[in-house]
């Protein structure tokens, strides 16, 4: 079942990056980044409601480790969109998009002392080859040297390390709670999109001194931004409560479909064969984890 719910959360994702992408050139970082949890908190709420009339309410089988996981989990995910989308800015769509898949490795090594999951050979191939892509796809092989002052590189990198951050403490929070994973994932995510919601708002209303400066830039984009991104999170912390979320992470290296069709004809961004080779590289990991975890 994991295997469809990431699928269909890394569809969502393809779409809502590229749409987040357009609201932060048209409103900025800090609205586009606060978006994404302010305006998709009132379908996910929605959602919590029907899980828990379908799978039953949930209880604090830990409630230290429960917010703490929750509460580092959403400041770990404010980061690293951030930082995406800041490396949009700095290099380009696919770029930064490919960057930030060096969370599944990370999420890998990450998880390995703190959620003691075990993976097979081919599930490290998968997911090591899958980063290799990524690395293949952005990293300029004339200027290698320079690469560690490439403020586009570093962003995703950055990006892909709060990603995977964010992988692990949302599977540890959902499993420090006591019921049905389905409405522990959908506990975890309310929390953390509530949690955002809050630090984000505020942040904007700050700096702005406008109490109603979050619904005044691109109210329609910010609210297919807020949907497309609930739904998604509720594909990944489902996906991360079900199984280890490196696995989650690196199937999920399926939207590099989306990425290059939006790159090409949302961006009008011009693909090299260097890219092409990485992206095909990426597939195969999909395939390496997905046939490593099936039987």
């Amino acid at each position: 079942m994991w295997i469809f719910i990431t699928l269909f959360a890394a569809g969502c994702q393809s779409v809502r990056t590229a749409y987040q992408n357009t609201l932060a050139r048209e409103a900025g970082f800090l609205h586009a980044t606060m978006a994404r949890s302010l305006y998709g908190l009132p379908l996910v709420s929605v959602y919590l409601v029907i899980c828990w009339s379908l799978f039953g309410w949930v209880s604090m089988g830990n409630p230290p480790r429960f917010f703490i996981a929750a509460s580092v989990c959403a400041v770990a995910q404010i980061m690293a969109t951030y930082f995406m989308l800041r490396a949009f800015q700095s290099g380009s769509f696919a770029m930064g998009t490919l960057l930030a898949k060096t969370e599944a490795v990370l999420a890998a090594l990450i998880g390995l002392p703190l959620l003691h999951y075990t993976l097979t050979i081919g599930s490290w191939a998968g997911i090591f080859l899958g980063v290799l892509g990524a690395v293949v796809m952005s990293v300029k092989w004339k200027n290698i040297r320079q690469a560690h002052k490439d403020i586009s590189l570093l962003l995703g990198l950055a990006s892909g390390l709060c990603f995977a951050i964010t992988s692990v403490t949302a599977s540890m929070a959902s499993h420090a709670l006591s019921g049905s994973l389905v409405t522990s994932a959908g506990v975890t995510l309310w929390y953390v999109l509530a949690l955002q919601s809050i630090i984000l708002c505020g942040i904007q209303m700050y700096k702005s001194k406008d109490l109603l400066a979050p619904f005044k830039h691109e109210f329609a984009l910010s609210c297919k931004v807020g949907v497309l991104s609930s739904l998604g999170s509720i594909g990944w912390f489902t996906g991360f409560a079900l199984v280890n979320p490196a696995l989650v992470k690196t199937l999920g290296q399926i939207e590099i479909i989306g990425t290059l069709y939006y790159s090409k004809v949302r961006f009008a961004e011009k693909m090299t064969k260097q890219q092409w080779v990485g992206g095909a590289m990426i597939l195969m990991s999909v395939v390496l984890v997905v046939t490593s975890t099936v039987k």
